[in-house]
């Protein structure tokens, strides 16, 4: 068989793409492999540790001459994923796999000079391809098996090129791989509980409103007031991922490469708190290879950005657009990606360079200028994009050494599942309060004449714009679901407004 045929992937984003591996098989006098359609320098090498591989895993081929196409030749190949595909196909094409259907199966595998397989990125992305392309399964080196437990497909995992090539020489012979039943799921854990931060009573509903309904929130105030602990025990409290976010939020992570057999079946949410650092690239994704960044990497769950003005201001600025619209679209030479970017942000920053402007026993050193020119790296039109800005202020003594029993992490999240069972009943499968749209704002937060009065003076004494004032209602719906109540009444927009501190 001069011609074999083998099919793989190509990632874009965090999405595959179907790659045809075609092999062209002649004799010669000297081996010599040609590597066409678009291939970048990681899959030009493969040629060699190809040859290598087949080499130290026992096959003795004759001299030949190959031409590896990889189709279609206008996608941009990147990475070592092509090593396994390549191999199988020359092995194929030279008779050495005699009448193996390799049509029934999707591949993907970095190969060591040894001939054993490496694990790569985006398995789980190929295995949902191979599903949707009605593939039998999917072959790929052993380690990334545990990705794609929750996929219903036959998934064969490899440790050498030489065990792939005895399953597809005969499959019904090949061990079958351990199943990873969906009920060893870890259980839910909570890091921090909400019990064991002392006072705060009104951030902690904050952050109970801000779980419920999934809205952005800026926590300010002087330092150890409890800004981190408080934003690290939000997680505590919102709802576990549902089968379809924990297969969203894997996939992100498999594309990049943060995937373990650990997290792979943890229900929790993710929580990223990148240090301020960071690249705008970094931040929201992109590169010459398109990966996601924090933001996408805390998709249906928490990105925690601490000390917020310490940010570069490009980088902030970068953050308005996904958090508006849950997505980032990104456009290179290589081509173009979208990633899902729909977290619970949350941030905190003090109130001025050294922190203690308005603390009760110490003195600010700062002057005017130097506090607006702190405060001015946060933008107004991203200040807009956060729902609730919290004050924390410092706790007195007597809250500190209090022993009454507070609420626990639990506690508050039941109430939360609750709130975002109504909301999922109003809005659909999967949305909250935080993305509702226009049309439903108007139905699902009506004003009456009490609430209209009201939110016309909160309009002018805050200044508030018409994207801040529809999501002043959207807190104020939320707060009404955490009440139970069917409809908005003043004391939820009194609540939702006292919110909205920062001036």
């Amino acid at each position: 068989m001069p011609l074999a045929r083998v099919f793989s992937s190509a990632l874009l984003g965090i999405e595959a793409i179907a790659i045809d591996v075609e092999v062209d098989h002649k004799p010669s006098d000297k081996t010599q492999l040609v590597l066409v359609g678009l291939p970048d320098l990681a899959v030009k090498e493969s040629k060699d540790r190809v040859l290598t591989a087949m080499r130290n895993s026992n096959f003795s081929l004759p001299p030949f001459n190959c031409t590896i196409n990889l189709a279609p030749a206008a996608i941009k190949k990147e990475g070592a994923f092509y090593d396994l595909p390549i191999a199988l196909g020359i092995l194929q094409a030279s008779g050495e796999l005699g009448t193996a259907n390799l049509s029934d199966y999707l591949c993907i595998g970095e190969l060591s000079l040894s001939g054993s397989t490496r694990p790569i990125r985006g398995a789980l992305a190929a295995g949902q391809l191979a599903r949707q392309l009605g593939k039998k399964g999917i072959i790929l080196p052993k380690e990334n098996v545990s990705e794609l437990y929750s996929l219903p497909i036959s998934v064969i995992g490899v440790e050498t090129l030489f065990d792939a090539c005895q399953f597809l020489r005969n499959p019904a012979a090949y061990p079958a791989p351990p199943i990873i039943a969906d009920e060893q799921e870890l259980p839910i854990t909570i890091d921090l509980d909400l019990q064991e931060i002392k006072g705060q009573m009104h951030v902690k509903r904050a952050l109970e409103i801000a779980a419920a309904g999934n809205h952005n929130i800026l926590l300010y105030g002087p330092p150890g007031t409890g800004k981190t602990m408080l934003a690290k025990a939000l997680g505590g409290i919102l709802p576990p991922l549902s089968t379809d976010e924990t297969l969203e939020v894997m996939t992100i992570q498999s594309v990049a490469g943060l995937l373990s057999a650990k997290n792979s079946r943890a229900r929790m949410r993710p929580f990223r708190a990148p240090h301020h650092t960071i690249s705008t690239i970094g931040l929201v994704g992109g590169g010459s290879h398109l990966k996601p960044g924090e933001l996408s990497l805390a998709h249906q769950g928490i990105l925690f950005l601490d000390e917020l003005p310490e940010f570069a201001r490009a980088t902030l600025e970068a953050l308005r657009q996904p958090l508006e619209n849950g997505t980032v679209t990104l456009s290179r030479a290589t081509g173009t990606a979208t990633f899902p970017t729909r977290c619970l942000f949350i941030a905190a920053m003090n109130p001025c360079p050294c922190g203690y402007l308005g603390h009760p026993q110490k003195t600010c050193r700062d002057t005017e200028l130097q506090i607006a020119r702190y405060r001015s790296k946060i933008s107004g039109p991203l200040l807009e994009r956060i729902d609730m800005q919290v004050e924390v202020p410092v706790i007195p003594f007597h809250e500190i050494q209090k022993t009454t029993a507070v609420e626990s992490s639990l506690q508050v999240r039941a109430r939360v599942l609750e709130a975002r069972k109504v909301q999922e009943e109003r809005l659909g499968k999967g949305r909250t309060n935080s993305n509702m749209r226009q049309t439903e704002i108007a139905k699902f937060a009506a004003l009456d004449t009490t609430c209209q009065n009201f939110i016309h003076q909160a309009m002018q004494s805050l200044g508030l714009s018409m994207r801040s004032y529809h999501r002043l209602l959207k807190v104020a719906r939320t707060i009404a679901d955490l009440s139970g109540s069917p409809s908005l009444r003043e004391e939820h927009l009194l609540e939702a407004s006292s919110f909205r501190s920062l001036k």
